[in-house]
């Protein structure tokens, strides 16, 4: 399996243990790296069998002044910023992150904010016979998950942890 990881994280594959496919011809990504997973599934170069997108960057319904306000609040303490992010992957739960953490560029977060997910795209892979599962949250404090629910049904099958925050935890 290959793991595309979230903004600002790195290895926290071990949070996802109990929904993650442990398959050579796996792909997944969580926030941010389901951006990542989804580009690499695209570029078509290897065997992908599934592709599990966990808790997708999703900001296509936010406006350009959310998005400002997110890159302006980086900017002036990027270490604050994180720590809020951490705060809100993790809740409803108290699961520490820290140990997961390599902070994030500004470059990285701008990509997640405008990204724009194509459905064209998902049903390109779909057509080579990709199965790509969707997992989210409930109370997801970073991405609103009924809208990211509503976008990918079409494309993936949905799981969908109503008590679940960003990292799926109740």
């Amino acid at each position: 399996m290959r793991f595309f990881s979230g903004f600002s994280l790195r290895g926290e594959e071990s949070l996802f243990e109990g929904y993650l496919q442990k398959s050579d011809y796996t792909v997944a990504g969580f926030s941010k790296g389901a951006i990542d997973a989804f580009e690499y599934a695209l570029s078509g170069g290897e065997r992908i069998d599934t592709l599990q997108l966990i808790s997708p960057a999703f900001f296509m319904e936010k406006g350009e002044a959310f998005k400002r306000a997110q890159i302006h609040y980086f900017q002036k303490n990027p270490e604050a910023y994180i720590e809020q992010f951490l705060q809100n992957c993790v809740w409803p739960s108290a699961r520490e992150l820290h140990p997961f953490l390599r902070p994030g560029t500004r470059k990285e977060l701008e990509k997640l904010l405008n990204y724009r997910w194509q459905e064209e795209g998902l049903q390109e892979l779909r057509d080579r016979g990709i199965r790509i599962e969707l997992f989210l949250g409930g109370r997801d404090k970073i991405i609103d998950s009924t809208q990211v629910e509503a976008f990918f049904k079409p494309y993936a099958t949905v799981y969908f942890i109503k008590e679940g925050g960003h990292i799926l935890n109740g």
